[in-house]
């Protein structure tokens, strides 16, 4: 039984973003689509006209993510970024607007609730303010931070650290310090040539050698019968403990190889303590 469902398990972007292009009208300064995705990029004064519009018209219901990118190159260097899903298409959208240091893009609190932890989000990593959010506070990094840690000028490390103090027993910003290891970087690439010596290649000037050593036969091991016949020889001859016991010095075992095999066991088992008694004689 086939079983039809409003939600489809897959929607096709083809016609989509001309649709919403054209809807949106004069608010849009662009478009395009790239890995699958749609992306619309609108005026920062009609952003909030914009979402309601693909809410309330396109079926867009659920506001996702809004996301922040630093681009310092740009004039407006900032641009934010709102994600958009609509359930009963199963399909998303992105709507852009671009923005600078000073100037607050409107908020969308008014069309979702959850804008304002999204938007305390993009402000507190990237310092872009919104116009209208009533709480517009840090939400990710400590009391009393000073910068905003997204931006590509701010150092992975950071302008303070903190600790805890135990002589002032309370946590205490100090400045960074960092080892001079840490502060000089070198950015040259290995592949590009560096004009020094990197390291483990100083081992690459080392001559090969000319006759290495192998172990291929008794001849390379020392091994033979001169061997064990030096090792046979009495080093401690005429030793004070020899001298008084006047017993000779116990010789050493006969090579197991060499040896004759064992002759079988008499008895009825093995391993036993039968096995060493002598076997009985029938009557």
């Amino acid at each position: 039984m086939t079983v039809l469902h409003s939600c489809p398990k897959f929607a096709s972007n083809e016609g989509v973003r001309d649709a919403l292009t054209q809807a949106l009208g004069e608010h849009v300064l662009g478009s395009q689509e790239e890995h699958g995705e749609i992306s619309i990029v609108v005026e920062r004064g009609s952003i909030e006209d914009v979402l309601r519009t693909l809410r309330d018209d396109h079926d867009y219901q659920q506001l996702m993510e809004i996301a922040g990118v630093d681009y310092p190159g740009r004039e407006e260097r900032f641009e934010v970024v709102y994600m958009l899903l609509s359930l009963t298409k199963n399909h998303r959208i992105m709507a852009k607007v671009s923005t600078d240091e000073t100037t607050p893009v409107p908020t969308v609190t008014t069309l979702w609730p959850n804008a304002g932890w999204l938007e305390r989000e993009v402000f507190d990593l990237f310092g872009v303010t919104f116009d209208g959010n009533t709480d517009l506070r840090r939400i990710l990094t400590d009391y009393g931070f000073e910068g905003h840690p997204f931006r590509k000028d701010f150092p992975l490390t950071g302008y303070t650290e903190l600790r805890y103090s135990e002589e002032e027993k309370r946590v205490v910003y100090e400045p960074v310090e960092l080892a001079q290891d840490f502060r000089s970087f070198d950015f040259t690439s290995p592949w590009e040539g560096a004009d020094y010596v990197l390291p483990g290649d100083e081992k690459a000037d080392v001559p090969p050698i000319d006759d290495p050593k192998v172990t291929e036969g008794p001849k390379d091991t020392g091994a033979g019968p001169k061997t064990d016949a030096k090792a046979a020889e009495r080093v401690s001859a005429g030793a004070p403990a020899e001298e008084e016991s006047g017993e000779e010095r116990t010789k050493a075992p006969e090579p197991t190889e060499d040896r004759p095999d064992r002759e079988k066991r008499k008895g009825g088992t093995r391993d036993t303590k039968a096995a060493t008694e002598p076997e009985k004689d029938e009557d």
